[in-house]
């Protein structure tokens, strides 16, 4: 048989003191140890050793993780803390938690809705090292805008290359905002006034100038409550909102402009600009002569003195003749009314121009962009 190991100690028993002297084993061990004299506490792992722990030094070793270690008799623990500190210390004052501008209080509320809004939302920036604070250099406005260098404006808008761009400033052939462009200018696409040898560059991506042709039939409106068909069956596939200038009779057909551009539009259909819409008429019988001196002079109808600005007859065939004729106002009903008046039933009217914009091949139904040269030639139109 081999002897029992003399530094083990039978099971229940405590182990002996490594020397003759007793040793006191401190408070705050083990969580599983117990104290007393000449005897040591259990270490972490619950086994004892000859006055000394199983991690060192009795009362060295930290209690075990999830178990508090227990109090020596005579003791007040402190609040939150291990037992055997020796003595009670109050609970300290909890931290406290700062709450970032927006963020939700145990309330519920808003620490932003304890700001005035005009302070920090729609007015300056107060807060320290922000805004227009003291000690900070104030931005530029025209940093703060969408200005992009000018040339690049120019070739985004479909006039040239930049590098035709960049002659068209070094020439002197630039206006900018009415003064003359150099090189390095910069240039808000939407607010900026352009002017390209004399004529008005319109920049603006949100402004919209397009040419529909009308069919016949079509109101001109974008709903109409007895359900017949309007320009909203049309322009529906458009991505800007848009608004047709002027109006054409269901039964007058062709050209009738769209835009969102409110300013341009009134001007074209204020009788003060002058701005000229002809068109082809088909109407019954033949024009005798004298009459173009007569409609360019003008007659009165019910609603106020009416007349041509032009008029010319195209062709006669089978009793009937086509002619072309050009008025500046738009009154209800007027090309009908004024030849009606003359002695000429309207049997067809179709509308081909307005001011220097042409009908062209443009299909019954169809809507095309304006280019560059033609949005140029209806400002220059409206110019007095």
């Amino acid at each position: 048989m081999t002897s029992p190991n003399p530094r083990r100690s039978p099971a229940g028993k405590s182990a002996k003191p490594a020397s003759g002297t007793p040793r006191k084993a401190t408070t705050g061990g083990a969580a599983a140890g117990r104290t007393g004299t000449g005897k040591a506490t259990t270490g972490g792992a619950g086994k004892t050793g000859t006055g000394k722990a199983a991690t060192g030094r009795a009362g060295t070793a930290k209690p075990a993780a999830g178990k508090a270690p227990k109090p020596v008799k005579g003791t007040k623990p402190a609040p939150g803390k291990a037992a055997g500190t020796g003595t009670w210390q109050p609970p300290a004052k909890p931290r406290a938690r700062r709450e970032e501008p927006g963020a939700v209080s145990r309330d519920g509320v808003s620490q932003r809705d304890a700001v005035s809004a005009l302070g920090r939302i729609g007015g300056p920036d107060t807060r320290a090292g922000r805004g227009n604070s003291a000690g900070r250099a104030k931005t530029p406005i025209a940093d703060m805008t969408g200005a992009e260098r000018l040339q690049k404006v120019l070739a985004a808008s479909g006039i040239g290359s930049r590098r035709d761009c960049e002659n068209l400033i070094s020439e002197g052939r630039v206006m900018l905002n009415g003064q003359v462009a150099k090189l390095g200018d910069k240039a808000d696409p939407e607010t900026a006034e352009i002017y390209v040898d004399g004529e008005r560059l319109v920049t603006d991506t949100r402004l919209v100038y397009l040419a529909m042709n009308k069919p016949l039939g079509v109101m001109s409106t974008m709903s109409d409550e007895k359900g017949r068909i309007s320009l909203a069956e049309y322009v529906g596939r458009v991505a800007q909102r848009v608004y047709h200038v002027g109006r054409l009779d269901a039964e007058t057909e062709g050209l009738l402009l769209l835009t969102n551009d409110g300013d341009l539009a009134h001007k074209l259909t204020h009788p003060s600009f002058e701005v000229s819409k002809t068109y082809l008429a088909e109407v019954s019988g033949t024009i005798p002569q004298g009459f173009k001196k007569r409609i360019m002079t003008g007659i009165e109808l019910e609603d106020g003195f009416a007349k041509a600005d032009s008029f010319k007859v195209v062709t006669s065939a089978g009793g009937r003749t086509l002619v072309e004729l050009s008025l500046h106002e738009g009154r209800k009903h007027i090309v009908r009314r004024l030849l009606g008046e003359m002695g000429h039933e309207v049997h067809r009217l179709v509308r081909v121009s307005i001011g220097p914009i042409h009908l062209g091949d443009t299909k019954p139904g169809r809507i095309r962009k304006l280019g560059q040269p033609e949005i140029a030639a209806l400002f220059k139109a409206v110019e007095q």
